[in-house]
């Protein structure tokens, strides 16, 4: 039967905690709410931006479009070497694993603590396949970090009283980095990276801003949120 964890809540608060807890220092940098889509919205977000988390309800008609654009897909879609990019192997996983691809993508920019089990992971996965990286995470070896503690620990906060790892879940979070002056879309759920055009790290957040709406066209819900990486100066 495949892991299950409790989920995430989607709260700034907690996963900046989370991170600081698995070796991001977070005095520079730290996890922000998006209030809103609308620019004075997006203006009030600390800059620059590194990436940002997008929690969405997944619906019919979500999964159907996901499926179509993965069928249709090609095999040898051109992805950067470089990109950080893993699979979601373990249920509820999605808000420790979009949180990876923020960090993971930013690391040049971003101070790690020497021996945390961010600089570990990150040493170790770097080499593997998307598909490698999410079976390290679920059954990491015998001598590596184990992130499973901190991430339930994480779960166990938050405004709300958290679901139980048996329970199922129908909201998803993703990420969405610049990497070669585009946009990618990273989620473990899908086939691969997904580019969205063009981007530059200070249009990252009104770039995000476009294709969030587009998710949200898609759906009847409003159950949406947005989670910037982005300066601890506010």
């Amino acid at each position: 039967m495949p892991k299950k964890w409790i989920p995430l809540e989607s709260n700034p608060e907690v996963i900046t905690e989370f991170a600081s807890r698995i070796g991001l220092h977070t005095k520079q940098w730290a996890f922000h709410d998006v209030f809103g889509l609308d620019e004075e919205l997006l203006a009030m977000v600390p800059q620059p931006v590194l990436a940002v988390m997008l929690l969405f309800p997944i619906t019919k008609e979500s999964e159907e479009a996901d499926k179509k654009a993965d069928a249709e897909r090609p095999a040898d879609a051109a992805v950067p070497e470089q990109l950080y990019y893993m699979k979601q192997t373990i249920g509820n996983a999605c808000g420790t694993i979009a949180m990876l691809h923020s960090i993971g993508n930013n690391r040049q920019r971003l101070q790690l603590e020497p021996g945390s089990f961010l600089t570990r992971f990150f040493e170790a996965t770097q080499p593997m396949g998307a598909a490698e990286r999410g079976a390290y995470l679920e059954s990491p070896p015998g001598d590596a970090p184990d992130i499973e503690e901190a991430h339930q620990a994480a779960g166990a906060q938050g405004d709300t009283a958290p679901p139980t790892a048996e329970q199922d879940v129908d909201l998803h979070f993703i990420a969405f980095v610049e990497h070669g002056s585009q946009l990618w879309e990273l989620d473990g759920r899908r086939k691969g990276p997904i580019s969205h055009g063009p981007t530059q790290q200070d249009s990252l957040l009104q770039d995000v801003a476009r294709v969030a709406r587009d998710f949200m066209a898609r759906t009847n819900s409003l159950n949406f949120n947005l989670i910037a990486l982005a300066s601890a100066d506010t």
